[in-house]
């Protein structure tokens, strides 16, 4: 039990804004061609300032359950992981796979860049419609299984806005933690 609860202490869930955070890298809810758009992906590009979207126009945009990585530019992070999510389809499109590839990947990505703290939006939950809970699930199974795995690993932070999607993610972990 000692073990496990190390792995559920190195991942928060707390409520507030993604481009605030003072970590490593922040994780971007992006659109499959990376240049901005609205909710998450509107915010990060406004925060981190127009060389964010020069540096994302050379990378030739990034397949949904993929990630790319830019400089963080004006933000507190020094590095920005782009992944799109799936848009909901009901659950019978492969979603569920294609949210946790989203982590996945961004996490390898981390690890490859020296990144030790990391902060990610609910990925999916707003305009492309993901079940938050469902959503929340994904996101906790994959953080503490990647924390398990890299224990050199500082923090992960699952960063909601509004207290619906922080109830749907504390609940997750919560669950998860019962499961142990």
């Amino acid at each position: 039990m000692k073990e496990t609860n190390r792995h559920l202490e190195r991942l928060r869930v707390i409520e507030g804004d993604i481009t605030r955070q003072n970590v490593d890298a922040i994780v971007n809810a992006a659109n499959t061609t990376l240049l901005g758009g609205g909710g998450v992906d509107g915010a990060i590009h406004r925060a981190a300032g127009p060389e964010l979207l020069a540096e994302c126009r050379t990378i030739g945009g990034c397949p949904t359950g993929e990630a790319k990585i830019t400089r963080g530019y004006r933000l507190p992070a020094k590095w920005v992981i782009h992944t799109v999510g799936p848009v909901w389809h009901g659950g019978d499109r492969g979603e569920d796979e294609l949210l946790a590839s989203c982590y996945r990947n961004s996490l390898e990505l981390a690890i490859q860049h020296g990144v030790k703290t990391i902060a990610f939006p609910a990925i999916s939950t707003g305009a492309y419609g993901f079940p938050l809970e469902r959503a929340a699930r994904i996101a906790v199974r994959e953080c503490l299984s990647f924390l398990r795995n890299h224990l050199e690993f500082g923090e992960i932070r699952l960063v909601c806005f509004g207290t619906k999607a922080l109830d749907a993610y504390k609940a997750a972990l919560a669950e998860s933690a019962r499961e142990k």
